[in-house]
């Protein structure tokens, strides 16, 4: 038979070797393709008396198998009813179970029946169903390549494991191990694997074709551990087994302690491994199908796949590049700035392999810059992700320097200066008077208008904005913001830059804040507002965190400086003169900055104390001398409302204004810029689950209560009215 997806070749001895290789994709994935290839393929191989045994490998250099093509579980029709949903989803569950038993009946296997062998032999990443298709083998060797990783990361967007994930870990490590696995989603190299007894070997690359070969010659009949007569789950199973009971009535509490509710698919899991573990094989995988189509249902992993797998993957492979340009050579990158922001762009762009000339009007400052890059690379050293060699060899490529003239040949500038306009406008004529004519020429402002900046520059058409998030090195997103005078060129050179350095870019139109702080300022506005108020500053922060937050608004605040914020609105008030809005926290960030010295946590000191000795952070005890608190304290869920509907109004202005071009990049900048709640899948994607209709009633009681900032912008009305979606209706004007 001829397959499309893999080879399958079958050698003197009987053995047959099936070895994945997608056509035309970088990595092995479970498509509509493989898993009807594969269907026949076990048909295949039980139904022919010449094949003795199989093995399973990868024709990847790029790893083994990935998981679930995610596009796949995204396209499922609006009208599918859950049965077609669980019978679809289940062809690949009933698969590898015919794999592991023959077709075997669970009784006639509790006799004593057999099947013929089936090894994998992995030689990379082995992620979700590609990790459940290696547990469904009935002996497992991996590669002792660097690259060998095990996982069920599916909770990451929503879902629990739907190929005999959390049965099969289970019943070879114990329940603990397969709720820590499954829950947290998190990657392990063959050695852990193999000390939790989920594979049975690791061996060289170049040998783990024929280990598994040689095992499957060795074991002409076989099964698996769990099928036979008097198998226990290691460590102890089922409700009233004193060994496990506490693990089951605490994992509940521990897994939402660590997720604050906000993600079904963790309760999930711990409901498939409990009722499992009670239960026969083929029991547990159907409980865990019926789970796993629960989720694929729901709004939250529609959302969550969609955002951070389908628009991510896309923003990356450059869907908003334009076509005409040709693809930009970078080799050298000139880096104006060697502050904070300025040292990590240096950091992320040497990593990448380019050479970086870090400017600074103080040689010292400059030195300090790269040694910011020296840290980092110490503290991989240390963790035994990097070694000296490759960390010399990157450290080379960054120049420290005030000599303008050593950016004469470099390829594009990134200019990262302190946040003022007169400071900007000097650096750009002193850099154009030296750089080539056609380098692009990039300003990393976080709320200074991008053509208000190019005004300065004798190539306004090459004059573009690339606006990075703190840390550098960390966070994922990039904005890129072209003026009204910016070319293709340097919207081409920007997002080839982003792709280089490996960051999610999204492209947003130019405007005070652009998208990301133009929602992140009344965010963190509103947040201040309400310690003005008298309200808790914990209740503030543990709401939000609660929420799906990574961190409250005040420490965000203290993370970003009082003393930036303060620079930004001393800034739009200047440039703004008569038509400023005051934001009403003015006050506190001068009090906060010019009186008291409490600038944030790079001095050790703002909404937080932030001791010496490292120990661990604390509300200043100080806030209540200036803001008395409240007698009668907001619910918690009064305070998470607010903050919420503060951030869904803005992002929704900012779509209505055409700043964010569409919903996806408005998702994408939320949860990859400033780190709005994942679960939702985006602003944009959790105001469609609301329901428009619901948000615009609910955002209204807010502006009475707490002004008209929360006032949802006309399109949103239209829209609700019609009673339309944001990822379905075509977008109105504004």
């Amino acid at each position: 038979m001829t397959y499309t997806t893999f080879s399958f070749e079958t050698d003197s001895d009987g053995i047959a070797l099936l070895t994945i290789d997608l056509p035309g994709q970088s990595m092995n994935v479970w498509n509509q393709a493989l898993i009807d290839n594969f269907e026949k393929a076990v048909d295949e191989f039980l139904g022919n008396d010449d094949i003795k045994g199989l093995v399973i490998t990868s024709g990847k250099a790029s790893g083994f198998l990935a998981g679930a093509d995610l596009n796949m579980l995204s396209a499922i029709p609006a009208d599918a009813t859950p049965k077609q949903v669980f019978d679809a989803n289940f062809r690949l569950q009933s698969c590898f179970r015919k794999m592991e038993t023959g077709g075997h009946s669970a009784k006639d296997l509790s006799k004593g029946a057999t099947t013929k062998p089936v090894a994998c032999a992995v030689n990379g990443l082995a992620l979700g169903g590609g990790m459940e298709l290696t547990l469904a083998c009935h002996y497992r060797v991996a590669s002792d390549a660097k690259g060998v990783q095990f996982g069920q990361p599916e909770v990451q967007v929503g879902l629990i494991p739907g190929a005999g994930g959390t049965q099969r870990i289970m019943r070879l490590a114990g329940v603990q191990p397969a709720m820590t696995i499954c829950t947290q989603g998190k990657p392990m190299d063959a050695n852990a694997a193999k000390a939790q007894g989920l594979i049975h070997e690791i061996a060289p690359a170049d040998e783990i074709v024929a280990k598994a070969k040689d095992w499957v010659k060795a074991n002409p009949k076989t099964s698996q551990p769990w099928d036979k007569k008097g198998f226990k789950i290691p460590g102890g199973s089922g409700a009233m087994d004193p060994r496990v009971v506490p693990i089951f009535a605490g994992s509940s509490a521990m897994a939402q302690g660590q997720t604050n509710h906000n993600y079904p698919a963790v309760q999930r899991i711990l409901s498939a491994i409990y009722e499992g573990s009670i239960v026969p094989m083929d029991t547990a995988l159907r409980l865990e199908s019926k789970y796993f189509t629960q989720c694929l249902l729901e709004p939250q992993a529609k959302n969550m796949i969609r955002t951070l797998f389908v628009n991510k993957g896309k923003a990356e492979k450059g869907m908003a590049r334009p076509e005409g340009p040709a693809k930009t050579e970078l080799k050298k990158v000139g880096v104006l700035g060697a502050g904070m922001m300025g040292a990590g762009i240096a950091y992320v762009t040497a990593k990448a392999g380019m050479e970086v000339v870090l400017l600074d009007r103080d040689q010292a400052y400059a030195e300090k810059g790269k040694g910011y890059s020296v840290k980092l690379n110490e503290k991989g050293i240390s963790r035994g992700k990097l070694t000296k060699e490759k960390s010399d060899e990157m450290l080379a490529r960054i120049t420290p320097t005030t000599d303008y003239n050593l950016l004469k040949d470099v390829d594009l500038i990134i200019e990262a200066v302190f946040e003022d306009p007169g400071v900007k406008a000097d650096v750009i004529k002193k850099t154009e008077a030296v750089i080539k004519p056609d380098v692009v020429f990039a300003t990393n402002t976080s709320t200074i208008p991008i053509g208000n900046l190019a005004k300065n520059s004798e190539r306004a058409d090459q004059f573009i904005g690339i606006h990075f998030f703190s840390p550098v090195d960390k966070m994922p997103l990039v904005e890129i913001i072209p003026h009204a005078g910016s070319g293709d060129v340097s919207l081409a050179a920007a997002l080839d830059y982003v792709g280089k350095i490996k960051k999610t870019p999204i492209v947003v139109a130019d405007a005070r804040g652009f998208y990301c702080n133009s929602v992140v300022v009344p965010y963190l506005n509103e947040a201040a507002l309400m310690v003005k108020e008298g309200i808790n500053p914990a209740l503030i922060d543990n709401g939000c965190v609660h929420m799906g937050m990574p961190v409250g608004p005040l420490a965000l605040m203290d993370e970003t400086s009082q003393e930036l914020g303060w620079s930004i609105a001393k800034s739009a008030m200047q440039e703004e003169g008569d038509n400023y809005q005051p934001s009403g926290v003015e006050d506190l960030l001068e009090l906060f900055v010019d009186t008291l010295g409490r600038k944030g946590r790079k001095v050790g000191k703002g909404f937080y104390e932030y001791p010496e000795d490292g120990s661990k952070k604390f509300l200043w005890p100080g806030l209540t001398e200036h803001f008395p608190r409240l007698e009668n304290q907001p619910s918690v869920e009064e305070v998470q409302e607010r903050l919420m509907y503060i951030q869904l109004v803005a992002a929704a202005t900012m779509y209505a204004r055409d700043v964010v071009h569409d919903p996806e990049s408005a998702d994408l900048g939320a949860i990859f810029g400033w780190g709005f709640c994942p679960w939702t899948g985006g602003p944009m994607s959790h105001i469609d689950t609301i329901g428009l209709k619901t948000f615009v009633e609910t955002a209204d009681k807010l502006a009475e209560k707490h002004g008209e900032k929360f006032t949802p912008p006309q399109l949103f009305r239209d829209l609700a009215a019609k009673g339309e979606t944001l990822y379905g209706a075509a977008k109105a004007a504004a």
